[in-house]
């Protein structure tokens, strides 16, 4: 045996000693997570076999094995499609609006509850924030379209403030669905984001905020010098996980709250592919643009990892 490799041989069984030990002692855990990793698999690895499709010119009745083969030319449809690259915006620009508002708007709500100190005012503000993100999408599509209507109780309170002279329609105007959308989303899912901050916050020591009140800061100084940076890491590790499903915005509000007037403003890559495979019968187009976007989620994901690892050390793998 060469002496040079006896070392790293030594270190190596160290290593495999420690790791047998940590899983001995983590048994249980492991054990539990067995039924997690098999639904995993089979919700989520198994339906891969499906991708086949994207380089098949697909038919229900011909199946999976006897449909033909036409190697890339439902990726060249799909980029040739104009409607394609409409979509894409609007999926960018509805992602785009609800990460950053989402993200800053959580960020705040958490600092803000983190500074009241009336137990029942601080816990009744967290009840009446949570409630939202258990209301099925469908009750508060059709609360928004209520409100939102010609007679709605929106346009009574434009024409009475004399912005409007007469009542219109605004879910018929495109430009307002991606502010209309964003909003929704703020307020059904804000409370709910803001809980692993409070988390965060409630593990703080007191200490530092002593010292702090030691050192006479007042309490945004408190906030901004240790309350801020001390949510910064997992603020970055979610934001890393937001960024992949950036083009995976979801199709529940789109549907709902879409019409003929704003399909150009409303409709986004789920939508569109649900459209493809269902409404023209293009599955094979459909799947392709399903493929497309688990890749570019991918990358987006690695890329944000890498520029993270780099400006502020922290990283999620």
């Amino acid at each position: 045996m060469n002496l040079s490799t006896a070392p790293e041989l030594n270190s190596r069984k160290k290593k495999n000693r420690k790791l047998l030990i940590k899983l001995k002692s983590q048994y249980q855990l492991l054990i539990m997570s067995v039924p997690f990793v098999v639904l995993l698999f089979i919700f989520s690895y198994i339906p891969l076999w499906g991708w086949m499709m994207a380089f098949q010119r697909y038919s229900p009745g011909k199946g999976i094995w006897k449909s033909p083969w036409v190697g890339l030319d439902n990726f060249v449809t799909l980029f040739h499609d104009e409607r394609f690259f409409l979509v894409l915006r609007n999926t960018l620009a509805m992602s785009g609006m609800s990460l950053v508002s989402g993200f800053v708007g959580a960020i705040v709500l958490a600092l803000l509850l983190n500074e009241v100190r009336h137990s029942f005012f601080k816990r009744t503000i967290q009840t009446v924030t949570y409630i939202p993100h258990f209301v099925s999408m469908v009750v508060i599509a059709n609360i928004v379209l209520t409100f939102l209507a010609p007679e709605g109780i929106v346009n009574d309170l434009l024409i009475k403030m004399g912005i409007l002279k007469e009542s219109m329609f605004i879910m018929g105007e495109g430009k307002l669905f991606w502010f209309i959308n964003t909003l929704i989303g703020l307020w059904k899912e804000l409370g709910w984001s803001t809980i692993i901050y409070l988390a965060v916050l409630a593990g703080i020591n007191p200490d530092l905020y002593e010292a702090a009140d030691v050192d006479g800061a007042g309490r945004f100084q408190k906030m901004w010098n240790i309350s801020i940076p001390s949510i910064m890491p997992t603020a970055i590790i979610l934001l890393i996980l937001s960024m992949g499903n950036i083009i995976n915005i979801g199709y529940e509000s789109q549907f709902l709250l879409s019409n003929p007037l704003n399909m150009e403003y409303s409709e986004v890559l789920d939508l569109y592919a649900l459209n493809l495979s269902f409404g023209s019968g293009q599955y094979s187009v459909g799947v392709a643009l399903g493929i497309f976007k688990s890749i570019i989620s991918l990358i987006i994901v690695i890329s944000v990892n890498f520029l993270a690892k780099k400006t502020s050390g922290i990283r999620l793998f």
